[in-house]
């Protein structure tokens, strides 16, 4: 499984996000993500911490996709110019996902 996520995650290291390739890059940044099934993360924002009193299931549940966040904003901003990288470096996945469709609209249509 390690060399099929090297390879996938390949794509990604060819060409860094630049704005001008956001439409390859993101696609590449999709492909990757459903591979290591963690897509979830730059589609649903991020949720509400489970109360103290919440289940183990919806406290588990909710690490996972903070970890998952992490993981995935780290493999984004690796992925960008430094000039993105600044403007995104503060933002959860979701967010950079959401700032980098309105800034590439155009291209997204």
């Amino acid at each position: 499984m390690a060399n099929n996520t090297i390879s996938l995650r390949s794509l990604l290291e060819k060409e860094k996000l630049n704005g001008i390739n956001f439409l390859d890059w993101f696609r590449h940044l999709r492909i990757v993500l459903k591979q290591e099934r963690k897509e979830y993360v730059i589609e649903e924002a991020v949720p509400n911490e489970p109360g103290p009193k919440a289940p183990r299931a919806d406290k588990d549940k909710f690490k996972k996709h903070m970890d998952d966040m992490l993981d995935v904003g780290c493999l984004m901003l690796a992925t960008m110019t430094p000039e993105l990288q600044k403007q995104h470096e503060n933002m959860v996945a979701y967010k950079m996902i959401q700032n980098l469709k309105e800034i590439y609209e155009g291209q997204a249509r």
